[in-house]
């Protein structure tokens, strides 16, 4: 199995669940296209990613690509510029529920398949101390909707609705499924 992704939560979910996936990120234009919904931009992501890394890949090999996004309303919550987006970010999100999306791409030869999980969260109502005080640990400056629910961001966290691991990157459960599926036609 070939991952095309360099996310340690991926890697280490796939771990988890058994597998022991070479990873061989791709570098594509990430760039939403004019009136992409969230899902269908995380679809269309992940698809690009499995497609180019299959270029290079054995064809018996089943290569597989995820792209997250964390949205609300019609904003997509990429990872933040700086500090002060990551509080504007996270001001947004408290006391809210909001989505997160996976989009996943498996390629295996000339077959594809893929899918998109969707998770909803709900925070707690945060104080602007609260939001400063998360902020200053460092973790949300690298993370899509400037939280991580695997990390110290759990403690912002009232309520998920769906797929704890696709809020944290992959949607294990379900991907399992979608490739003993797959093998069974």
């Amino acid at each position: 199995m070939i991952l095309a992704s360099q996310s340690p939560r991926r890697i280490e979910i796939l771990q988890l669940a058994g597998f022991d996936p070479d990873v061989r990120p791709q570098d594509v234009d990430e760039t939403p296209l004019s009136g992409e919904s969230p899902v269908e931009l995380v679809e269309r992501l992940s698809r690009r990613k499995a497609l180019a890394c299959a270029v290079d890949a054995p064809a018996d090999e089943v290569i597989i690509a995820a792209d997250t996004i964390v949205w609300m309303g019609d904003e997509e919550l990429g990872k933040p510029a700086d500090a002060d987006d990551a509080r504007r970010m996270l001001g947004l999100l408290s006391g809210k529920t909001h989505h997160v999306s996976t989009g996943v791409c498996i390629v295996r030869g000339e077959r594809e398949r893929s899918f998109v999980e969707t998770t909803d969260v709900t925070f707690f109502d945060l104080t602007d101390e609260e939001i400063d005080a998360y902020v200053a640990t460092g973790d949300p400056l690298d993370k899509a909707g400037a939280y991580g629910y695997q990390s110290k961001g759990c403690t912002l966290v009232r309520r998920i609705e769906g797929d704890f691991f696709n809020v944290v990157g992959l949607p294990i459960g379900r991907l399992v499924r979608e490739l003993d599926a797959w093998e069974d036609r």
